[in-house]
């Protein structure tokens, strides 16, 4: 599937401030997971329809799971609001 999205540098550098701490364990790459999560969330699919390249679905659920359940997700859009005014 060529149609495939992916935050660019740019994009990632303003996520990364509202990403949690990792506790030991390295997470798995997050350009690919949160790229992938988008690409669901944007397409409406199922989880299990995630295109290979993003990495186990199981991987992007979880994540989506647990980052919406601690608030992450939401800390990020309104971080990312918050900021538009300033440029």
């Amino acid at each position: 599937m060529s149609d495939l999205f992916w935050l660019t540098d740019a994009q990632m550098a303003r996520l990364e401030p509202f990403f949690p701490k990792s506790h030991g364990k390295p997470r798995v790459d997050d350009r690919r997971v949160l790229s992938g999560i988008i690409f669901i969330n944007r397409n409406g699919l199922r989880w299990r329809d995630a295109p290979s390249a993003y990495g186990p679905h199981k991987t992007l659920y979880n994540r989506w799971k647990r980052w919406s359940d601690r608030g992450i997700f939401t800390r990020m859009m309104a971080g990312l609001a918050a900021g538009h005014g300033e440029e």
